[in-house]
């Protein structure tokens, strides 16, 4: 067996790495909500604005991502005014103690669309530390 035979052959054993599937990324920046937030009593008497990011890879629909001409119907996007609209909703069913609470259950709402593989949510509290201009966290959650 020549060098080249075993190169060959010690190339062929290596698996190949999986082909990525194709994405778009959809995002909502700095959406400013009232929400009722916080664990000090004070932050329980009344809201106080969050600012919200939400970025979603969604799998690509077959003719888009076969055709690159886009998605043909409105139906193949997820939508981020319906994103909007169900993040106001869950800020509507009452009191959250923490920005990481929040920032799960809204990340656990974006991944309810089967499309939706990856999201990442920022919760920041823009008034929770009177020196710093916000104060929040940031996650990243993967569909399994």
């Amino acid at each position: 067996m020549t060098i080249h035979d075993r190169a060959r052959a010690a190339w062929s054993d290596i698996p190949l790495p999986n082909v990525p599937e194709s994405f778009r990324r959809i995002f909502v920046r700095e959406l400013r909500l009232p929400a009722r937030i916080g664990v000090y009593a004070e932050e329980k008497l009344r809201p106080q604005d969050v600012i919200i990011d939400l970025e979603l890879w969604v799998r690509e629909t077959p003719q888009a991502a076969i055709g690159g001409n886009g998605p043909l119907d409105y139906a193949d996007v997820v939508c981020y005014d319906g994103l909007v609209q169900r993040t106001k909703a869950l800020l509507a069913e009452g009191h959250i103690d923490l920005v990481e609470t929040m920032a799960e259950r809204l990340a656990a709402l974006c991944l309810e669309d089967s499309r939706v593989r990856r999201v990442r949510v920022c919760v920041e509290k823009p008034a929770a530390i009177p020196e710093a201009a916000g104060a929040g966290v940031e996650i990243e959650r993967y569909r399994r």
